[in-house]
């Protein structure tokens, strides 16, 4: 259930340490943004712009984020699409399009960074991981871990 509808945008330098909810962040200069799930569980949601994560469009009034945004690592699994500021709650996933959905996106990063992609068994149901923290996350991003 998504708890929140719409996203005001706000452009800022560095993501702060507490998000406030209803609002997406976004920092140009480290390509990157982040908001409070939509959900309302409060968990943060990181949208790195790269070639093989998410498109950040801006109209000039509103913002999109393309792919949707599934929180599948999270307590909540919310799925969601953030189009000119509006949330729109979108179905849920299994974890065999979950486990697929990740098998491609390690495929295109493999492919657009010039590196063959690791064959992986599929994934046995496990317990979900602990998320790291916002900053835990981008410093691996940055750091291509």
């Amino acid at each position: 259930m998504i708890r929140h509808n719409r996203l005001e945008h706000r452009f800022v330098e560095h993501i702060p340490e507490r998000l406030d909810a209803g609002v997406l962040y976004v920092s140009m200069e480290y390509a990157t943004s982040a908001h409070s799930c939509c959900c309302g569980c409060g968990e943060e949601v990181v949208a790195p712009f790269t070639p093989t994560d998410w498109k950040m469009t801006f109209d000039g009034v509103t913002i999109s984020l393309r792919p949707s945004i599934g929180n599948w690592t999270l307590k909540c699994r919310s799925h969601y699409v953030i189009d000119r500021g509006k949330v729109i709650q979108a179905g849920p996933w299994s974890d065999e399009q979950i486990e697929a959905e990740r098998r491609r996106d390690r495929a295109a990063k493999a492919s657009f960074y010039g590196q063959s992609p690791k064959v992986e068994p599929p994934a046995k149901s496990a317990p979900p991981k602990a998320t790291p923290s916002f900053w835990r996350r981008l410093s691996d991003w940055v750091s291509g871990k």
